[in-house]
């Protein structure tokens, strides 16, 4: 499964998300929108306006610290 989590430095909701993912043992790609303005546009595109934007295979992109959700991603390892 591939999951992209577009953060930016010093974001509190960016640190739990990706500290819940390396707990679960799941493997992810983290995205700057700080240093990557191609990023920036794709969060942008898909209507969201704050950090962080979850993106992963089969499930419906999502904003914000989603514990639930991340769950649900480490049920289908």
């Amino acid at each position: 499964m591939k999951i992209k989590v577009y953060s930016k430095p010093n974001c509190m909701q960016c640190d739990y998300t990706k500290k819940h993912l390396d707990r679960m043992g799941l493997e992810y790609q983290a995205v700057d929108i700080t240093t990557d303005q191609q990023a920036l546009d794709e969060v942008q595109q898909m209507g969201f306006h704050g950090l962080p934007v979850v993106v992963a295979d089969g499930v419906a992109p999502w904003v914000g610290y989603r514990p639930d959700e991340l769950d649900k991603l480490g049920e289908g390892k």
